[in-house]
């Protein structure tokens, strides 16, 4: 591959050498595979576990990662993002890892074909990496995802980790079904294929195999959906009292929003895979910057 814009970017055989790849760095460090290159990480949105992942997987495979803050970039002084984008290819990086609001961006500088642009989230629509980790945590816990029944509760409608997740599993052969309130769920055209969309845990809960909690983002949404993060919490929030002795995997991207999206005493609960998703997050960007790097 040249780019990751999206996971319909990866073939299955790509998809299943990095997943192996990922296993395999899992398991036993790899030697400093990508020494001498350069990753240059650009993020025009705030991310905790994305950004410090990816610049920890390039330097645990060797390579040198410079970090651009866009707060103190010229595009602040009206230089345009292409013009920015391509002074800093002529500096010769290896990738370019961005993070940007807006869907497109990420598929427009990696049709200029100046470096390896890696997509780290973009809009609503893609975020192929977290796609892959949650792939990578299902398939730990399961072997065969094939059947195998998520339901994606919360802020569908302004998730990329949803729509990416969506793509990439209902590809991988499992059934995904969309929970929230009638605001949050997406319209037809969200994924490829309408998803079964509920509004209530209750009716679906003796039917799923895992449950993916998303923050909710009401500064998203130009109309209040709810009050408060609390009026909403009643209705979605995972609890024990939901999940109660079910052998339900438990999901989240992060930023966990507690008691809000999953509470204190399930984040403690051995079914609960947050911190697990984040380790193979690493692995995963590990293993996508050598198929990227390296194997093309």
């Amino acid at each position: 591959m040249k780019h990751l814009i999206d996971t319909n970017d990866l073939s299955n055989k790509q998809i299943d050498d990095i997943l192996a790849d990922a296993i395999k760095f899992k398991k036993s460090s790899p030697p400093p595979l990508l020494a001498n290159k350069v990753m240059l990480t650009l993020f025009f949105e705030d991310s905790t576990r994305t950004r410090s992942s990816f610049e920890i997987a390039g330097k645990k495979l060797g390579m040198s990662v410079v970090h651009l803050n866009p707060s103190t970039s010229s595009t602040k002084k009206g230089e345009t993002l292409q013009d920015t984008f391509e002074n800093l290819c002529a500096m010769d990086p290896n990738t370019i890892v961005i993070r940007h609001s807006q869907n497109d961006i990420p598929s427009q500088l990696s049709a200029l074909d100046l470096t390896p642009v890696i997509n780290a989230g973009a809009g609503n629509y893609a975020h192929p990496t977290q796609a892959m980790l949650d792939y990578m945590t299902l398939k730990e816990h399961f072997g065969d995802i094939k059947g195998k029944t998520i339901a994606i509760v919360g802020d569908i409608v302004t998730s990329r980790v949803a729509s990416s997740a969506t793509r990439l599993l209902t590809r991988m052969g499992m059934n995904v079904i969309f929970v929230g309130p009638k605001e949050f769920l997406p319209p037809l055209s969200f994924t490829s294929d309408a998803m079964p969309q509920y509004e209530s845990l209750d009716k679906i809960i003796e039917n799923v195999d895992a449950v993916m909690s998303l923050r909710v983002q009401l500064e998203r949404h130009e109309t209040p959906v709810f009050k408060d993060y609390e009026s909403y919490a009643k209705k979605y929030c995972i609890t024990k009292d939901i999940i109660k002795d079910r052998d339900i995997l438990i999901l989240h991207p992060g930023p966990v929003m507690r008691n809000i999206d999953i509470t204190d005493e399930l984040l403690l609960d051995d079914r609960c895979k947050v911190l697990t998703q984040v380790k193979n997050g690493l692995y995963v960007r590990m293993a996508i910057l050598k198929n990227l790097l390296l194997d093309s």
